[in-house]
């Protein structure tokens, strides 16, 4: 997922406002791109999402044989 801004300075509810979208899209990465940063370099960042689908997340509970 891209989220494309064009402002003097992010801010901390920008990447939050990324990472809502990824959670409700459940995708794993997002780019918030900002084009008023003086370099393409600074106006880039990585958004992560670690939420885990449970089915697929190793902390399940083993309870062995029965």
């Amino acid at each position: 997922m891209i989220e494309l801004k064009s402002v003097e300075q992010l801010a901390a509810v920008h990447a939050k406002q990324v990472l809502t979208y990824l959670r409700l899209m459940n995708l794993p990465l997002g780019l918030l791109i900002n084009f008023g940063a003086s370099t393409f370099k600074e106006g880039v960042k990585r958004v992560v999402n670690h939420h885990l689908d449970t089915a697929s997340s190793r902390l399940r509970i083993n309870r062995g044989p029965e």
